[in-house]
């Protein structure tokens, strides 16, 4: 089945914007939720010890860490949410980048709107978190984080996935080359081109021979090719011996 061709600049600039409203959206009400509803720093059972809310306002980072460093995260959160934004109007064309990184804008947007309008004040407003799994512990502390953190910390992996299996923002997928039976025979030369009457290496022979590699012996990189693969290295090994076999049977002749 054909490829999906990729998104225009445009179309991928307005999926991300609209994940992001999405993901804006729901933090932020989620937080209203929260405040309105939940005891500041009392426990509330959700399903026993697995999960429940516990509301805190954090001067840190994810995760309730790295307290009393709140404007460098909100810096740090600028600057992840322009360089999303520039990568929106200038590089994004693939489906699965536009969606990534509009979640990931999302949750990144939900955290910096309180680092810039909650109390104390800008820019060192405090996040709201309340979603606390006891189970988890960062660096000797209990993983209390918000609807913003699953968004930033689940899509930084999936851009790491997509790095890995070589998607490119431009919609291209690298793929490793796998020989194919029909182009061995053409490695060394193109296919049907034949030595001239007379022969065309040393010692002569008739024309039924194929044409060796004119570049054999200039590293590819000279000529602007890939290094072969190990596949396509054993295809020429095999081409070389049966060219010498003929060369041998015809001399013999």
């Amino acid at each position: 089945m054909a490829s999906r061709p990729p998104l225009r600049h445009a179309a991928a600039g307005i999926t991300i914007a609209l994940l992001a409203i999405l993901v804006l959206a729901a933090d932020q009400f989620s937080k209203y939720l929260a405040l309105t509803n939940l005891p500041l720093e009392q426990p509330v059972p959700v399903w026993g010890e697995f999960l429940q809310f516990y509301l805190v306002k954090n001067p840190g980072a994810a995760f309730s860490l790295g307290e009393g460093f709140t404007w460098i995260f909100t810096i740090a959160l600028a600057v992840v949410a322009g360089v999303i934004v520039w990568l929106a109007a200038t590089r994004v064309q693939s489906r699965l980048w536009a969606i990534v990184l509009g979640l990931l804008l999302g949750g990144v947007l939900g955290n910096l709107s309180d680092r810039l309008f909650r109390e104390p004040g800008f820019p060192v407003g405090h996040v709201v978190d309340f979603i606390n799994t006891p189970w988890m512990w960062f660096w000797m502390s209990p993983a209390i984080y918000n609807v913003a953190d699953i968004f930033i910390v689940s899509m930084m992996i999936g851009v790491a996935l997509l790095v890995i299996v070589g998607v490119q923002m431009d919609g291209k997928r690298h793929h490793h080359h796998e020989s194919d039976p029909a182009e061995e025979e053409t490695i060394l030369g193109a296919a049907g081109d034949e030595f001239p009457p007379g022969g065309g290496v040393a010692g002569g022979f008739d024309s039924e021979f194929p044409v060796a590699d004119p570049y054999a012996g200039v590293p590819r990189s000279e000529i602007g090719l890939p290094p072969l693969t190990e596949a396509e290295q054993e295809a020429v090994a095999r081409e070389a011996d049966r060219i010498a076999d003929e060369e041998s049977r015809h001399r013999d002749s």
